[in-house]
């Protein structure tokens, strides 16, 4: 048995919320994951018709690919039908985050001149969500509009950029590690030397994300993620640029890397658990996921409110809305990532408790003592180290 003491704070952290909520997160059971190739095929698919300009009735959400439960027969997001059939507000949802730093790119001119950035509310990695709260960039809730707040985790309520929730709510944790193709690599990929073997050159990606991907390189070399040094993170960049330099490396890309594991043009990437839960469902099993066995990383992705915004009374509706557990366990059951929301655990055991032995979905001992939280950076910091990253990658 894993000896609880030994793994991170963080790691110990959700393990404990893990705990105490037996059963929480299962999977797709009776919500279909068919909408895989269709949301795959699509950068933004909006769950209603309206464009971009601000409505006072539509409230305007970008978030990752996959990340909200999806009916492939209707083409529509039952949750957020629910929602409008209850509340009369439409939501203009679209999956517009690849990478956090493409989004920001996208929108940080405008959230300067505090002009319109066309969303009501994003959905936003910890150190972006830490990025826009230090720069003011997104409104303070309500909390009496928010009363669902309560349920978040405890292990994810007080956390250091955001003390007491008052700026961002998570949406769904995270872990990165190594997803391949069983049927190219029939043993898996456990270490960074697996991945780079000689006879996947060529066919191998990474994450645009820099935390998951350096994280997890510095893990293989020795650093411990929550405090290592800026030798050790340049030793990392150089591990990083010799692998692109040797071809082994095909493409560094954010949430679309499962589009090149789908096609077969990737056999092996630095991805995401839930989403190879959602590529393996739909394609009989055909795809593997797990945490280096040098560690992986762990983060939480969080609604927010951008300073932009004209319409925050109904974003904040919408936020409470899915604190709702019983709402919340139906997109889990289609998301199959780590819930935030306390009290899912019976709801979701009435969609397919099955699921809930999955350790893509339901983290064991053994994976969760092997995650850290990339840690914090300074604004000098994130300047260096980004460039170094940027440059290593080609950009």
């Amino acid at each position: 048995m894993i000896n609880k003491d030994s793994l991170s704070p963080e790691a110990r952290e959700v393990l404990r919320a893990i705990i105490s909520r037996r059963g929480l997160l299962a999977g797709a059971g009776s919500v279909s994951a068919a909408a895989l190739l269709a949301a795959c095929g699509s950068k933004s698919k909006s769950a209603t018709s309206a464009g971009a300009s601000a409505d006072a009735n539509t409230i305007r959400w970008a978030n990752w690919t996959l990340y909200l439960d999806y009916d492939s027969k209707t083409k529509t997001y039952p949750t957020v039908e629910n929602f409008t059939k209850t509340t009369g507000l439409k939501v203009d949802y679209r999956e517009d985050i690849n990478d956090n730093d493409e989004f920001y790119g996208k929108v940080s001119g405008q959230l300067k001149l505090k002009q319109d950035i066309g969303y009501d509310i994003v959905t936003l990695t910890d150190w972006m969500a830490a990025q826009w709260i230090r720069l003011g960039y997104v409104q303070k809730f309500d909390a009496d509009k928010i009363p669902n707040k309560v349920n978040i985790l405890d292990s994810l309520a007080n956390i250091g950029y955001d003390k007491g929730r008052n700026y961002s709510l998570t949406w769904q944790t995270i872990m990165a590690g190594f997803s391949w193709n069983k049927e190219k690599l029939p043993q898996g990929i456990h270490s960074l030397d697996q991945l780079f073997a000689p006879a996947n050159k060529g066919k191998v990606e990474v994450l645009s994300e820099m935390r998951d991907t350096m994280g997890i390189i510095m893990s293989y070399q020795g650093a411990d993620i929550t405090k290592f040094t800026e030798d050790q993170f340049m030793n990392a960049i150089d591990y990083l640029q010799k692998k692109i330099n040797d071809g082994f490396i095909r493409q560094v890309k954010g949430n679309d890397y499962k589009e090149d594991l789908l096609s077969g043009d990737a056999i092996a990437v630095i991805g995401w658990s839930g989403d190879t839960f959602q590529l393996a469902a739909e394609n009989n099993d055909k795809f593997g996921f797990a945490v280096p066995d040098s560690g992986g990383t762990i983060s939480s992705d969080n609604f927010m409110i951008p300073v932009t915004s004209e319409n925050k009374e109904n974003a904040e509706k919408l936020i409470n809305y899915y604190y709702d557990p019983a709402i919340f366990a139906q997109v889990a059951a289609y998301v199959n990532y780590i819930a935030p929301v306390k009290g899912a655990q019976a709801e979701m055991e009435k969609i397919d408790p099955k699921l809930a032995k999955s350790t893509l979905i339901f983290p064991d001992a053994t994976m969760l003592s092997k995650v850290k939280v990339f840690r914090s950076l300074t604004p000098a910091e994130q300047t260096k180290f980004s460039t170094a990253f940027q440059k290593a990658i080609g950009n």
